[in-house]
């Protein structure tokens, strides 16, 4: 009984120890705060919004095209809809991408990581052979190609972002479960008679779980940015649908004299992808681990 209570004080002291080596971070502490404003204005932004009907093909044009002003914060665009309104719900967009990537990308190269990690022989020699020839295509070409054979959509924005995204979590996990396998109590463990699920999900995956959430945080940011480029390009979410990408791309058709079209919506993509960056550096401060 005396052991257990140790442990659980051990980890307690260890988990407290993160908390305030995080939050001595005054940058972690930002990020971590820009990322929440972020998710808050997303999932609140019927109620913040001044126009909330502007994110469908609403058309007024007697307003378009108007400067900043105290009705119409970030101003219009082209077709007269208010452009901070599109950029809250734009959020929105960008984070279910995000969400859909990650589930589609993190589980899969998770768990390819670990059984490469724990098996040895023609299963670690397949698995890494293969998350090797699929991280030799660049991404952005690979999503290209997916976006032009497929039709332009969230969905599919998030199809051809995940089909190499699964590869730098198979990578990392695959060196983090490789080194926990060859530790004593994993050898224990097997020898007692522990079935596979058990040394895997049990053993080997929670070693894991701080580099999967610091990757998943940072991997955030680069999605948020890949996303709104097959956007610009035509190849992601298509209008009326509130999109950053797609509303840089329409408002540099008016560059440079109506700038605002395209300053509210690049600075809500540099936003959110710096928050998501200083968060993933504290998270990384934190546990204390390489990614």
């Amino acid at each position: 009984m005396s052991s257990v209570m140790e442990e659980q004080v051990e980890v307690l002291s260890a988990r407290r120890m993160a908390w305030l080596r995080f939050r001595a971070n005054p940058v972690a502490v930002i990020g971590a705060l820009m990322v929440a404003s972020v998710i808050l204005a997303a999932i609140f932004a019927p109620l913040i919004t001044t126009f909330p009907d502007h994110v469908g093909a609403v058309i007024d044009f007697r307003n378009k095209n108007s400067a900043p002003d105290a009705v119409n914060w970030f101003g219009t665009d082209k077709v007269g809809r208010d452009i901070f309104s599109r950029v809250i719900f734009g959020f929105r967009v960008s984070l279910l991408l995000v969400l859909g990537v990650l589930a589609i990308a993190v589980p899969i190269g998770a768990g390819l990581g670990l059984l490469a990690g724990y098996f040895t022989g023609w299963v670690e020699t397949l698995i890494t052979g293969f998350t090797n020839v699929m991280l030799a295509i660049p991404p952005l070409v690979m999503a290209l190609a997916v976006g032009n054979v497929l039709t332009p959509s969230l969905t599919n924005a998030m199809i051809a972002i995940a089909l190499l995204w699964w590869t730098w979590h198979a990578r990392l996990v695959y060196r983090v479960s490789k080194s926990v396998a060859a530790e004593d109590y994993v050898e224990a463990a097997r020898l007692a008679g522990a079935s596979h699920l058990h040394i895997l999900f049990r053993e080997i995956l929670p070693n894991c779980i701080a580099v999967i959430s610091v990757k998943t945080t940072l991997d955030a940011a680069f999605i948020i940015l890949f996303g709104a480029t097959l956007s610009f390009l035509g190849l992601g979410v298509q209008p009326p649908t509130p999109d950053l990408g797609t509303m840089v791309a329409d408002g540099r058709q008016l560059l440079p004299e109506l700038w605002w079209g395209v300053v509210a919506p690049g600075f809500a993509i540099f936003y959110a992808t710096l928050g998501f960056n200083l968060l993933g550096d504290g998270l990384r401060d934190m546990f204390d681990v390489e990614v």
